[in-house]
């Protein structure tokens, strides 16, 4: 584009925003100048900034115009990874179209759009139409797609950070890759919120070959304010354990959420929010009708109500999951309120930034610890805002699962030509690895259902038609396109009133687990089951107030590793008694860090403390690394597998974010396991393979990945299949490729992903090799200390007790530990 037109462009935007009373970002200009210089790139910018305008308004105004009585072409596509930001984009797009007086077109498409709105797509599509990862790879597998998109000159990916650590952000690479092939010119933009590996999300997103082309980083200079307030029990328990402390501090929220006008309360899990829900009403009765509840399993009208609800200030206070961590603008939200540690920065500052969703403005989050060592956490956060530490977003690599899919999908549409697609492959990212024998394995399995199935004609999904390959069954076709995605969970059971009316779904292992009559907690509602009829549980109104909570499995997040840094920090401080910008959290601690003291020790980041103690259970190890659950499940079973090889020992092992026990019924030699290096990082993959129950942990995750490579299939809407026949066929599966095809890539990829995504392998080596660096305290204390007890109560909460009797073994054990 000649500079005299951009100049042009730019100032008609300009003019827009003046008319509005606004002033546009540098960021946002600057955003405009590289898009109409032709590059490539991703704009790095704070929620709330107006970071959508620094993208929208160059895709309109820059893209090519032709005559309107010709065909209407589609002519770019927004990527969002939640169908509640679809619709924000959708409104600040068409009131950009309006403002700049352009007659584009907006259109959705998601997993909500009518069957007779998506064919109305095809013949008439939009000049800009946003959609999800799931929704473009269903149009890739449409007759003559290359025909739809041939016109297409920019893909936005917004909250590319979301997408990029998981299999959804392969998905977006592999279609931008046969997007670009139909298109060479494409332009190719993200939006991300700032994560440490920028640079890595730059590469992911715009292909192996970016450095070749014309790209540019634009980062917003918006420094957003960040208030951390703590809220502070009456009381400090030196003996703190998980779980107690959040609930008892209700009587102190219920005054925040009554002096704001709006606000958010964000649990960690959905389960959490349920509880708080009713504890909440239960407290405070008055907020009836002005209270609600969001999170993913609750259905998308009730859901979308209590958005619309929000925006238009209707409500008073929601309980909600990550459910709402993106997307909808809700300006009238003034409070924010985590109950529980979050466990990572980046998610912590992505609530915080929901109230005060305007530039420049305060964005005020209170912090309710759910027992009282995460009020350290909570000053590590405060800590980790003010120097802008944020987590590193892990990309998948090599997901021949999602590859198995892509190709498939290519399949059903128009075929595609084995060469081709290989180049486009290899261009990402992800798959710039890939050689020309995986390549090969990716085909003969597509065809023939690899070595270990070539015997079954089911799994002969492509055929090959002179050089082509193509699926030409039309039952092949049509399943496919039912199990498009790389979102797997597990099998949920619809929760509907008699009446029919939908409230939402619930795992099939929660339900199948109730009888008729037993009244459970859902969507803010006592509901009583009365049957279980066609994968549907039939519910009425309950007026009983107690009710089984129901639990979603992968709930507990883990320490990321910039808190676990952050953690020590703050430990550190506490040890060597430094008070420079020194936290009210840590002052109210004192009593508890100094029974740390007296009873053992307080480490300093230059020291690694081990404990050991008896007690009526028996002897119990345990060790703080501070580096998160998953870390320490892993570190745990490797010093429990070496004390083995030392003496014949059997160990009950319990973690939890700060550290580890190992329990046994005899003594554990811990002074000579320390000599011999238990901690090392010398033969670390084998001693880990060694160590746990690799084949069984891979045998859970190559579950997901049989779902996403179709090897088994989840069943017809309506007519899903249950969730026990899926896990025994992949399962199946598992057990004939480890022993008659151990190098089938799929099973490969499971044993990789454990290592890398459960076990967090490079991070427990990085955190060994500190370990290995520090000086080794070993204390021996007359009773379990304040680090102690809470990873001593995390075991017996395992223990399947329920939640009455496990609060009054717990209070008889602080009885028989207190001072």
């Amino acid at each position: 584009m000649d500079q005299s037109r951009k100049h042009e462009l730019i100032r008609t935007a300009r003019e827009w925003f003046e008319n509005r009373g606004w002033s546009p970002f540098p960021f946002q200009e600057e955003a405009w100048n590289a898009y109409f210089d032709g590059m490539d790139g991703l704009v790095n910018a704070p929620t709330g900034s107006g970071k959508t305008y620094s993208l929208v308004i160059p895709v309109m105004l820059g893209a090519v115009r032709e005559e309107r009585n010709k065909k209407p072409e589609l002519k770019a596509i927004w990527i969002t990874p939640i169908k509640a930001l679809a619709k924000e984009i959708f409104l600040a797009a068409e009131r950009a179209a309006e403002g700049l007086g352009l007659d584009w077109t907006v259109a959705l498409r998601t997993g909500d759009t009518s069957a007779k709105d998506r064919q109305k797509l095809r013949t008439s599509p939009p000049d800009l139409l946003i959609t999800t990862p799931e929704s473009l790879h269903l149009m890739l597998a449409q007759k003559n797609y290359p025909k739809f998109f041939r016109s297409l000159e920019a893909i936005i990916c917004d909250e590319w950070h979301e997408l990029l650590g998981s299999k959804r952000g392969v998905q977006m690479e592999l279609a931008i890759s046969r997007l670009k092939g139909i298109c060479p010119a494409l332009k190719v933009w993200g939006i991300s919120a700032t994560i440490g590996n920028m640079d890595i999300a730059m590469e992911a997103l715009l292909g192996a070959d970016y450095s070749s082309r014309a790209t540019t980083m634009i980062r917003a200079d918006i420094k957003k304010q960040i208030e951390v307030v703590s809220v502070l029990p009456d009381e400090l328990d030196k003996l703190p354990w998980a779980g107690h402390l959040g609930a008892n501090l209700i009587d102190k929220v219920v005054p925040i959420i009554k002096n704001s006008t709006s606000t958010l309360i964000f649990t960690n899990t959905r389960s959490f929010a349920e509880i708080w829900y009713q504890k909440l009403l239960a407290r405070a009765p008055e907020l009836a009708g002005v209270i609600a509840m969001h999170h993913g399993s609750i259905s998308r009208e009730l859901r979308d109500w209590v958005e619309d609800a929000l925006h238009e200030a209707k409500l008073k206070a929601v309980v909600c999951t990550s459910s709402l961590d993106l997307g909808v603008d809700f300006r009238p939200v003034e409070t924010i309120i985590q109950v529980g540690s979050p466990k990572g920065v980046a998610r912590f500052m992505q609530r915080a930034g929901r109230s005060g969703h305007q530039p420049g403005a305060l964005s005020r989050i209170y912090f309710v610890p759910t027992h009282s060592l995460e009020l350290i956490e909570s000053a590590a956060l405060r800590e980790a805002v003010r120097t802008g530490l944020v987590e590193d977003r892990i990309p998948y690599i090599r997901s021949f699962d999602v590859l198995a899919q892509y190709l498939v999908t290519l399949a059903v549409s128009d075929g595609f030509r084995p060469a081709e697609i290989f180049r486009e492959v290899k261009s990402t990212f992800s798959y710039n690895s890939i050689s020309e024998e995986e390549w090969q394995w990716m085909l003969r399995f597509i065809t023939t259902g690899g070595q270990a199935l070539t015997a079954y004609d089911e799994y002969r999904k492509v055929e090959v038609e002179e050089g082509i390959y193509k699926v030409t069954e039309r039952r092949i076709a049509l399943r496919h396109r039912l199990s498009i995605g790389t979102i797997v969970s597990d099998s949920s059971i619809k929760v509907k009133y008699l009446s029919g009316k939908y409230i939402g779904t619930i795992e099939e292992w929660f339900i199948s687990r109730l009888s008729p009559g037993d009244v459970f907690w859902f969507a803010g509602r006592n509901l009583e089951l009365i049957r279980i009829k066609d994968m549907t549980a039939q519910v009425r109104n309950s007026k009983r107030k107690s009710g089984k909570v129901p639990s979603w499995q992968g709930g507990r997040m883990p320490l990321s590793s910039q808190m676990s840094k952050m953690l020590r920090d703050k430990l550190h401080d506490i040890a060597v008694g430094n008070r420079t910008g020194y936290d009210p959290e840590l002052e109210f601690l004192e009593p508890l860090t100094e029974l740390q003291r007296r009873r053992s020790h307080l480490p300093d980041r230059n020291e690694f403390l081990v404990e050991c103690f008896e007690s009526r259970e028996g002897h119990h190890v345990v060790m703080y690394p501070f580096e998160g659950r998953l870390v320490h499940e892993g570190i745990a079973a490797l010093v429990a597998h070496r004390i083995a090889a030392i003496t014949p020992i059997t160990f009950s092992i319990a973690m939890n974010d700060y550290g580890f026990e190992l329990l046994s019924d005899q003594e554990i030699p811990v002074m000579e396991a320390l000599e011999t290096n238990v901690l090392g990082t010398e033969n670390l993959y084998q001693d880990i393979q060694a160590s746990i129950n690799s084949v069984e942990m891979a045998r859970r995750r190559f579950r997901d990945i049989a779902a996403i490579a179709g090897l088994v299939f989840k069943g017809y809407p309506g007519r899903q299949i249950k969730d026990r026949h899926l896990q025994s066929s992949s399962q199946l599966f598992f057990e004939v490729f480890h022993d008659y095809d151990p190098e089938n890539l799929l099973l490969v990829q499971a044993y990789e992903e454990v290592m890398d995504f459960q076990l967090e392998e490079a991070r427990m080596r990085k955190a060994l090799e500190r370990i290995n660096r520090q000086k080794i305290i070993v204390k021996y204390p007359d009773k379990p200390t304040p680090f102690a007890f809470p990873i001593m109560v995390d075991r017996l909460s395992r223990d399947k007790l329920t939640s009455e009797k496990l609060e009054d073994r717990i209070r008889k054990m602080k009885l028989q530990f207190d001072d």
